[in-house]
């Protein structure tokens, strides 16, 4: 018989062994989770949820068991960085009361300003964004790059907006957030977003992708999420994963692929009657694009 210490010995090293990928799993064991495991479906309450306050996106989102959220600034949910120190904790309270996660807060801030106080606004608005995100409970917050101005040298302004993100990127990293670059405006092109953070080396700056039509240009969407694959953050913007002329079982396998541990985040703009119908519907698109993406369905 094997004594107790060479069982012990033999354990630790397969246990090792298949941590590390060298060795092989016997057919009928665990499996580690697959692919795409950590991607989950939230929502940014631009436009769905503007009217929202809290206790209504706490009963909506858990009616349709999408169970995380980004709040957009000046919507009726109210989380601005102006809330006293005890609305903060509060708040924090009852998201950790619910089911429902705060994955972040959505600003409005961006860094292409040509007027130099204005950019010094915005970077001190954001600074004020990432305190706030910190003390309710949330990762991060999401920022816009924004515009290319015929005024300005377009390398200058991509260096100013990089450079900019470094400074709220170096901020965040101090309170344990996430800075998250939402592909947007005159820059939403993906050649322009990696040159943008390209400059912006900072850790904690992250690419938040948007679904923009302009996603598909140039050599496709695959060659543009590769492009930005290895800096994407928590956050991800979707649109209505039934809304034409995107291919969104297409962009599900791509984050699948890549692994993607975050949140895909509905940002919706159609008119709906039933919200909590609307957002169930939404979820079981997504669902089973994951479970095909995976190979399950």
């Amino acid at each position: 018989m094997m004594s107790r210490r060479r069982f012990v010995k033999n354990s630790v090293a397969v246990g090792t062994a298949l941590a590390a990928g060298t060795l092989t799993r016997p057919e009928g064991a665990l499996a580690a989770d697959p692919p795409g495991s950590g991607v989950q479906l939230g929502l940014v309450t631009y436009m769905w949820g503007a009217t929202w306050d809290l206790d209504t996106i706490f009963k909506n989102l858990a009616a349709a068991k999408v169970l995380g959220v980004e709040p957009r600034t000046t919507h009726k949910h109210g989380i601005e960085p102006g809330l006293s120190a005890e609305k903060r904790q509060e708040i924090k309270k009852r998201f950790a009361d619910s089911p429902v996660k705060l994955v972040g807060l959505g600003s409005a801030e961006c860094f292409d300003h040509v007027d130099q106080a204005k950019l010094d606004k915005a970077i001190e608005t954001t600074k004020a964004f990432l305190k706030l995100s910190a003390d309710v409970g949330s990762s991060g917050v999401k920022v816009r790059p924004n515009d290319l101005h015929k005024e300005v040298e377009r390398e200058k302004t991509i260096e100013q907006i990089g450079k900019s993100l470094n400074i709220v990127g170096k901020f965040a990293g101090e309170l344990g957030q996430q800075v998250r670059l939402e592909v947007h405006g005159g820059c939403r092109e993906l050649p322009v977003i990696k040159k943008i953070m390209d400059v912006a080396t900072d850790p904690n700056v992250a690419v938040c992708w948007n679904s923009n039509d302009s996603d598909l240009k140039g050599e496709g969407l695959e060659a543009n999420f590769t492009m930005v694959k290895a800096r994407l953050g928590a956050t991800t913007h979707v649109r209505e994963l039934n809304a034409p002329r995107y291919p969104w079982d297409k962009l599900i396998e791509l984050f699948v692929k890549a692994d993607y541990k975050g949140w895909l985040l509905l940002e919706c703009d159609s008119k709906i009657d039933d919200p909590v119908a609307a957002l169930t519907q939404q979820r079981e698109l997504f669902e089973k694009f994951l479970a095909k993406a995976q190979g399950k369905g």
